[in-house]
Parts: structure tokens; sequence; C-alpha cells
């Protein structure tokens, strides 16, 4: 199963950066190709990204886990969806930690689980989840950095 982990610390309280990353409809600020975030009810949202040819695409997420100001866990939604042809399953955990005086450490995983793509395509999927999360943790970090 690809799994990436990113982290950055970032110059912000847990308590400030909680406050961007546990609400659904701040993605579009800071996760990469969210255009807009709809249908937030419950424990399930949808993102509505972009492709690099302008094409909006629709991904359901359902809430795994929430706990203030430290973790948060969203999994996608495959089944009769266009993604489940490549993903078996895809979990996003966003971690928060303390670092010092006001400063938190951001750890950020992407775990994901193929259909038959192969070892080539394990490391394209891997390569292109670290250009995700490093737009997320650099999305992130300009929304939260001393101005």
């Amino acid at each position: 199963m690809p799994t990436v982990r990113r982290s950055r610390t970032l110059r912000s309280t847990p308590e400030e950066i909680w406050a961007i990353v546990g609400d659904a409809y701040h993605l579009p600020r800071w996760w990469p190709r969210v255009s807009r975030v709809e249908n937030v009810e419950g424990d399930g949202f949808t993102q509505v990204l972009t492709t690099s040819k302008g094409v909006p695409v629709r991904a359901d997420f359902r809430l795994v886990e929430s706990a203030a100001p430290s973790v948060t866990r969203w999994e996608q939604q495959l089944v009769n969806t266009p993604f489940e042809r490549i993903l078996a399953a895809s979990t996003v955990e966003l971690r928060l930690e303390p670092a010092g005086e006001a400063t938190t450490r951001v750890a950020i995983t992407l775990a994901q689980r193929l259909c038959g793509l192969g070892l080539l395509g394990g490391f394209m999927v891997r390569s292109a989840a670290r250009r995700q999360l490093d737009g997320a943790l650099d999305g992130l970090e300009a929304l939260v950095r001393p101005r």
C-alpha cells in the first residue's frame, strides 16, 4: 500500500491551525486542486477538484476521526466512482503536535491501496502523493504565516 508522510513545523498554535484543518469548507484554501467543498453533512463532504485541463471532478469523503485540536482523518468513498478503477482505498490523516512556543508540527499521511497498477504504478502514485502533501503544507503555511 503506497503510504506517504510529510511534515513541517509551522509558526502557529495547534488551535489556530485546527480552525482551518478542522473545517472541511476551508479545504479550497490550502488543499491542492480543491476548488470548492459541498454537502458537508454529519461525517461526510464532497470535494470538487479541478484537473490540469480545468475539468471539475467530484470526490466524496467520510470523516473517520476528529479530535480537536490534534487529529483528523478522512477516507475517500470509492464505490461506483471513476476512482474505484485505480484505488481500493484512500485515507488522509493530519496530526497536529505542539512543537514549542506558538509552533506546531503538522504531519500529513496519505495511505492508498491500489487496484493492480504494479510496482511502477505504486512509484508514480507515491510521487504524486508527495507533491500533493507538500502542496497542502505549503498552502497551510501560507495561511498561518505571521503577517
